[in-house]
């Protein structure tokens, strides 16, 4: 779930993305594109393919036309920055590479002539075993991207950064997990990274270790009041309905309590979210058991158009996923009717 600022990882496998198809993949498979953990290596290590490779690697002498692969994205969405990954890839990286976009339905074949790829980053040369990082300006909501390489060569990672554009269509009357990073929901502040990125709390997977999730480092100024806090913007507006509170895996290291604080206002301008109030109690001081899913019912009419939460830990340890639902309000869906219209 790592992201540019508090951006998302659009292609992430760890939320649905997939690579459909790719040129070549004779010594890196081309499904390391999307992994969402960080590349490794080992050197000296071999297989039958050659030394081993944490990425997507093709043969060498593509050809004019170069390599390429092409990545359903797992929340489409607009993309906003993009990070070519060439670590560890030295004398085997590509010389540069072109990415295009491409606005598909599910059932649509991305491989067949006449789809309308139009370019989201033109010809940009690549820096070997480092992140290549570049902004996107394209407006429009992307379902699929292309990665077309200048040479052969190896690239250990994709990320597509920038935020989930839902189909209003599909909020209609129901109740939505407004703080999903697939639906909108973003983290925009955490008081401490210190084991785990706080993104992960609202990942749209079932935690799969201790690792998969937000702990913090021990606090050693315990007081009636300390704790640490992650603050979770609502991809709209809502009322909310339940919160869900997830201990799992964590058995020696959870959060002895969670508290949860909603706001009805947003940042003005430059301002940060430290500066908006969250004045609606939403969810008292309660104790947490250890490796263990709650499910809180709350107030929809005590907690409606709630914007954003903030979610305490007292006094520090580990959450391995929070989730609000509820359901937006008319402001919160003209809002989404409207971000939908703009990326169309």
């Amino acid at each position: 779930m790592t992201g540019h600022h508090d951006c998302i990882d659009l292609a992430s496998r760890g939320l649905g993305g997939s690579v459909v198809a790719a040129s070549d993949e004779s010594f890196g498979i081309k499904e390391r594109l999307i992994d969402p953990s960080e590349p490794t290596f080992v050197p000296g290590t071999y297989d039958l393919r050659g030394e081993v490779v944490d990425g997507w690697e093709t043969r060498r002498h593509a050809g004019l036309a170069g390599d390429w692969a092409v990545i359903r994205l797992g929340v489409p969405g607009r993309v906003r920055a993009v990070d070519v990954d060439t670590r560890f890839f030295t004398g085997n990286h590509p010389t540069g590479y072109r990415l295009d976009g491409a606005v598909l339905a599910p059932s649509d074949d991305p491989l067949v002539p006449g789809i309308r790829w139009f370019p989201l980053v033109e010809l940009t040369s690549l820096k070997p075993d480092s992140r290549n990082i570049i902004g996107v300006s394209e407006t429009r909501r992307i379902t699929h991207i292309r990665l077309r390489l200048e040479s052969d060569g190896g690239v250990a990672r994709l990320r597509a950064f920038g935020e989930a554009v839902p189909d209003p269509r599909l909020w209609a009357g129901v109740t939505m997990e407004v703080s999903g990073a697939e639906n909108g929901g973003r983290v925009v502040w955490s008081s401490d990274t210190f084991y785990s990125d706080a993104r992960a709390l609202i990942a749209p997977d079932r935690p799969r270790n201790m690792g998969d999730g937000w702990e913090t480092r021990r606090r050693r100024d315990i007081g009636p009041d300390t704790h640490d806090a992650v603050t979770i913007a609502l991809a709209v507006p809502c009322d909310l309905q339940r919160i869900e509170v997830d201990t799992s895996c964590y058995v020696f290291n959870a959060s002895r309590e969670v508290s949860v604080l909603g706001s009805r206002d947003r940042p003005d301008g430059g301002s940060a979210w430290w500066s908006v109030p969250f004045d609606v109690p939403v969810l008292a001081r309660t104790a947490l058991s250890a490796d263990t899913r709650r499910v809180f019912v709350v107030d929809s009419q005590e907690n409606s158009g709630v914007t954003a939460l903030r979610v305490q830990a007292h006094p520090d340890g580990g959450l391995a996923r929070f989730r609000a639902l509820g359901r937006p309000t008319a402001a919160g869906f003209a809002e989404l009717q409207s971000r939908w219209d703009a990326a169309l």
